[in-house]
């Protein structure tokens, strides 16, 4: 594998010295990646593939219902309402908790409480 690297190394060089990659689409612009911070790196190509087509782990799924479970907080006022929306998130907590073989629950209930805190609940 190391000659095969050294090979795609060495025509990426001689392309970038050719100038093929000078006017690229987005060139001088931030990478858009995506958000896999909270994907362990051994995992994160394996789940960018999954993500491409069209699957999402069940984690992230609800990793990413609670980030809009939060920002929905923010705007309601019902007090039932924001019952509702903190059960649900206490709820995701707990089954992500329940799913992780080295969880913390104590890590996804202070979390939780920290939550409930900023809300008034």
């Amino acid at each position: 594998m190391l000659t095969l690297d050294l090979l795609a190394e060495r025509h990426i060089r001689e392309a970038q010295e050719r100038g093929e990659f000078d006017n690229l689409p987005g060139a001088g612009m931030p990478l858009a990646l995506d958000d896999d911070a909270l994907v362990p790196e051994e995992l994160r190509a394996a789940y960018r593939i999954l993500k491409n087509a069209g699957f999402v782990p069940p984690e992230i799924e609800a990793h990413c219902e609670i980030r809009e479970l939060e920002q929905l907080l923010q705007k309601i006022e019902d007090d039932g309402r924001r019952s509702a929306l903190l059960a649900r998130i206490k709820f995701l907590l707990a089954r992500s908790a329940a799913g992780k073989r080295r969880g913390d629950l104590r890590i996804e209930s202070a979390y939780f409480e920290r939550i409930a805190g900023k809300f008034g609940q």
